[in-house]
């Protein structure tokens, strides 16, 4: 990779270091390591990714924790008013150190769409990062999630993650993955 992307790249993880919250396994800073584990399953998924995918991914939850949840109101509009900002925080403060490397305009612009999670279903690039993103929650993170969560809303936010996926991801998964019986449907087949 060029000097400019592993620039960025370093800044991402500097940032990402600074995340006073620790992964229970590893101790690592949360964001950091969630960097890392989007960049590898990246890698395996997609490993003729663009630069602007490659710094997206990395780059995803870029200081994530500097805009909590609770900083806006319950409820889904709240919710999805988090998401939007949080979208947009992050495309910012990616793309200003690709500024820093480099990167003109085109280039920034291609990682911010990514990372404001625009045109889902019709930039390739995008499905690939949604793909990417839910590989690296059943990978990583749904066996600590499912025991806070009813069979229920399992299947419920499994089958919404199924949504997101290409339905080449979605085989993929099915064959990678062995999830318990009662959930593994959800997952293959969107609602």
């Amino acid at each position: 990779m060029s000097a400019r992307f592993e620039a960025v790249i370093a800044g991402i993880d500097a940032a990402n270091a600074a995340d006073p919250s620790r992964d229970a396994a590893t101790g690592e800073p949360a964001a950091l390591l969630y960097g890392q584990r989007m960049s590898q399953e990246l890698d395996r998924l997609a490993p003729d990714a663009s630069e602007a995918l490659k710094i997206a991914a990395r780059g995803q939850h870029i200081e994530r924790w500097k805009s909590p949840r609770e900083s806006y109101p319950e409820g889904r509009e709240g919710y999805l008013a988090w998401r939007t900002d949080l979208a947009k925080f992050h495309a910012g403060q990616v793309t200003a150190l690709m500024e820093a490397a480099g990167y003109d305009a085109a280039e920034c612009e291609a990682a911010a769409t990514l990372l404001r999670k625009e045109n889902i279903k019709s930039n390739p690039d995008m499905q690939t990062l949604e793909d990417v993103i839910c590989f690296v929650f059943v990978r990583h993170y749904l066996a600590d999630f499912m025991p806070k969560h009813s069979d229920e809303d399992l299947k419920r936010i499994l089958s919404k993650t199924a949504r997101k996926m290409s339905r080449e991801a979605r085989q993929r998964m099915a064959e990678e993955f062995d999830l318990p019986a009662d959930l593994a449907p959800a997952l293959a087949r969107p609602a």
